[in-house]
């Protein structure tokens, strides 16, 4: 029942995307520090930072527009995305973006001010023909990415808002702040692999139990797949601090 809740709201969540998409634009950071406002997206990826030292990555796993439509082409290539060096690629991406944003709001005018609606139509992100063309051709980035390196490609390799929740939740760790995540008794595994086969991100779940890297693997999204497939309820929800 959990999962089929998770799987309507990250769904749900990518059906608001047109209203919702400017939120979540690393363009319209840049843009605004040039002209030193504070936006909808800043503030949105400044959250996920903030919460995700409590929470993890539980956003990608339940809220994310782009989670919900790669759910929903994992039937195309159920191959799960390899892993490893490419994951580093989204935090190429994200230091070079965000070295970009500093840089524009130090060379920016005006006074600091805060619109979170900035460059939306009473809030909604797209509202005419020329809104849908970058809407669409964002969707396509989504769409053929998974179609060629498997499940949840984008959020291994080119996700921008990833890197934030994980450097969050790894300075949660360091703080000792009790955290969200997906513990294990490895003592009850009995290695049957349902853990792997569920898991939408493509983890070797049954590895990461094996070694108790559970609770603080990155790729994690703490979507709770893998606990609810489990037949010996080795895998379950804690909230605990976890270095």
């Amino acid at each position: 029942m959990r999962q089929k809740i998770r799987k309507a709201i990250i769904i749900i969540s990518f059906l608001l995307f047109p209203i919702t998409i400017w939120y979540f634009s690393p363009y319209l950071i840049i843009d605004g520090a040039s002209q030193h406002i504070i936006n909808g997206s800043f503030i949105v990826f400044v959250s996920m930072f903030v919460l995700s030292m409590f929470f993890g990555r539980i956003w990608c796993g339940y809220f994310c527009p782009s989670g919900g439509l790669q759910e929903c082409l994992s039937s195309i290539n159920p191959n799960p995305a390899k892993q490893g060096r490419r994951d580093k690629i989204k935090f190429v991406i994200w230091i070079i973006w965000v070295l970009a944003v500093i840089l524009t709001f130090i060379l920016g005018k005006n006074d600091v001010k805060i619109n979170p609606f900035y460059q939306t139509d009473h809030g909604i992100s797209v509202s005419n023909i020329y809104c849908y063309v970058i809407y669409y051709g964002v969707v396509f980035l989504f769409v053929i990415s998974n179609i060629i390196h498997g499940k949840r490609a984008t959020c291994h390799y080119i996700c921008w808002m990833a890197p934030f929740m994980i450097l969050g939740s790894k300075l949660g760790r360091v703080l000792h702040i009790p955290q969200l995540h997906i513990s294990a008794d490895k003592e009850k595994c009995v290695s049957c692999g349902k853990c792997n086969q569920s898991c939408p991100m493509g983890l070797d779940v049954r590895q990461l139990v094996a070694e108790n890297k559970t609770a603080v693997y990155s790729e994690c999204i703490s979507c709770g797949a893998c606990a609810d497939a489990c037949p010996k309820d080795v895998l379950k929800y804690s909230f605990s601090s976890k270095k």
